[in-house]
């Protein structure tokens, strides 16, 4: 043992011994090294607790790359999230600007968006999260676009009838999106209309896939269709919104809860409470065309969008 160690670095010294965590051994080795007497006698102790500082930093920096989420991923807010998919040049960053706060890159060059951009599109009193993506084209695609789809409640196929590939471009995607073992787009979204015989070609689409998808024709440079987009999006997800009221008083209905169409009273009493699904005995249901007299109901009774329901504890 090197002489003249002083109290403080023999107390860092049982810190480090004791220490359990990354962190407190760091904190630990960090301290020993500051009050380490700087002498011939403490030159190889030195240079041990510099390898061992290095070891420590390493094993902390793997340690918060292999917790960090990755570039592409995206948390799931708001009622449901959707994934805009398509080809070059379609207008999906278009579309997500224009019904969202997000400011997605948009140009009229190819693949000009890199990696997924959130925005926040509300359909009336209902949030509803939209993902821009990468394009999908037979050049270039995101290696990590089926993580992103795969991960959200939907997608929505964006593409851009006028273009003479629009059939090839959209084949494309469909076999490509079957590959991956990912459900196809429920929703064919025809972009620019305000453009030529657009309007046209997206009807012999539509009339090609049939009802393979539900389809909305809009243009997001000038906004015409993009309310029916937020309507058929909210459609697509199969969610209701249902109010809560308390006996005697004013339902609030600017927030909304939102559950999966086929959700029961039950489902919807865990959602205000858990204390009302684990005591319910029964519900009042009133519609917003009369907030007066409310028809009871049981647990098991299937909620439709818009109901507003008094719960009522055994």
């Amino acid at each position: 043992m090197p002489a003249n160690l002083t109290a403080d670095y023999l107390a860092a010294e049982q810190v480090y011994k004791q220490a359990q965590t990354h962190e407190e051994r760091l904190a630990a080795l960090e301290q020993m090294l500051a009050t380490l007497p700087k002498h011939k006698g403490t030159e190889k102790l030195q240079a041990e607790l510099k390898r061992k500082l290095s070891q420590v930093r390493n094993e902390s920096a793997k340690k918060a790359a292999s917790h960090a989420a990755p570039v592409y991923f995206v948390r799931r807010e708001g009622a449901g999230q959707v994934v805009l998919i398509g080809p070059p040049n379609s207008g999906k960053s278009q579309l997500v600007c224009r019904l969202t706060h997000a400011r997605p890159e948009v140009a009229d060059y190819p693949f000009t968006t890199r990696t997924p951009a959130p925005g926040m599109m509300r359909f009336e009193n209902v949030p509803i999260q939209l993902v821009d993506t990468p394009a999908m084209a037979a050049e270039f695609m995101a290696p990590w676009m089926p993580q992103v789809i795969r991960a959200a409640q939907m997608s929505a196929l964006v593409v851009d009838p006028g273009d003479p590939d629009v059939l090839d471009e959209s084949e494309f995607i469909l076999h490509t999106m079957e590959g991956w073992l990912l459900p196809p787009p429920k929703l064919l979204v025809g972009n620019k209309l305000d453009r030529g015989d657009t309007k046209e070609s997206f009807a012999a689409l539509r009339e090609l896939y049939g009802d393979r998808f539900r389809y909305v024709g809009l243009s997001a440079r000038t906004g015409a269709g993009v309310e029916e987009f937020a309507r058929e999006t909210y459609r697509c997800l199969d969610l209701v919104r249902f109010y809560s009221k308390a006996p005697g008083k004013t339902p609030d209905l600017a927030v909304p809860y939102v559950l999966r169409r086929g959700a029961t009273v039950q489902d919807a009493a865990a959602q205000v409470h858990r204390d009302f699904a684990e005591h319910l005995k029964y519900a009042r249901l009133f519609r917003r065309s009369d907030e007066h007299h409310g028809l009871m109901v049981e647990r098991a009774h299937v909620v439709e969008d818009g109901d507003i329901l008094e719960f009522h504890a055994g």
